[in-house]
């Protein structure tokens, strides 16, 4: 079996509109082997987030291909997609994305029980206390300090434990301190869980701890490179 996660081949994207047409992403190309993380960088306009977006399956790219763990995402339909991306793919934002409903542990559990896991709020107690939270299980979002906050988003994006997590400026929200805190984490629950990681980011000291780093630039890949 291939240890290749996720390839990206010849992937372009334009849109157009009333002006014209624009490109934002030109012949993309690169590959990933399980486990493995990857910066994204580049600066703002570059296209890394459409890049993610991408390969999450939740863009579509105006030619090329994205596979995941060897599946081709855009020869499946909308839904075929979002049931591999529950299988297979967990995201964190930089503005959280917590359902301001819901309490800690019920945004855990969601993942869970979309799923059909009997053990929901059982793994999602423990993801939570994994991540420093255990008692603040039944807080809602809104007492919660955005450190507290992008914890309860990583244990919800490790607790179905997914072969792939896409995270996009995860500690753009955050002061230096708390992110840097909040990425040690992500580092450590990304080890245990053997993931493959691609991380948006601008922040060069946090690029550096990934094993690869691809530099777009003009919606091209400048470089590709390990991190020294």
């Amino acid at each position: 079996m291939s240890d290749v996660m996720i390839a990206v081949q010849h992937v372009f994207k334009t849109v157009t509109d009333s002006t014209g047409s624009l490109t934002i992403l030109r012949d993309i190309d690169f590959t990933l082997s399980k486990g493995e993380t990857a910066a994204i960088v580049g600066a703002s306009g570059s296209g890394k987030s459409t890049l993610l977006s991408i390969v999450a399956g939740l863009d579509t790219p105006s030619s090329g291909t994205v596979h995941i763990d060897g599946v081709d995402l855009f020869a499946l339909d909308e839904d075929q997609r979002a049931a591999l991306r529950a299988q297979k793919v967990g995201f964190v934002f930089q503005s959280f994305q917590l359902l301001g409903n819901l309490t800690a542990l019920e945004n855990v559990m969601l993942p869970l029980e979309l799923a059909g896991r009997r053990d929901a709020r059982a793994t999602a107690t423990h993801m939570l206390q994994r991540v420093g939270l255990g008692e603040r299980l039944s807080s809602y979002p809104k007492v919660l300090s955005g450190g507290e906050q992008q914890r309860v988003a990583l244990a919800r994006a490790f607790v179905v434990q997914p072969a792939v997590l896409l995270a996009d400026e995860p500690t753009g929200s955050l002061d230096f301190a708390t992110g840097a805190k909040i990425m040690e984490l992500m580092f450590d629950l990304n080890r245990e869980q053997g993931t493959t990681l691609v991380l948006v980011t601008h922040d060069r000291a946090i690029a550096q701890r990934c094993e690869r780093r691809i530099t777009i630039e003009a919606g091209a890949v400048l470089a590709e490179a390990p991190v020294a």
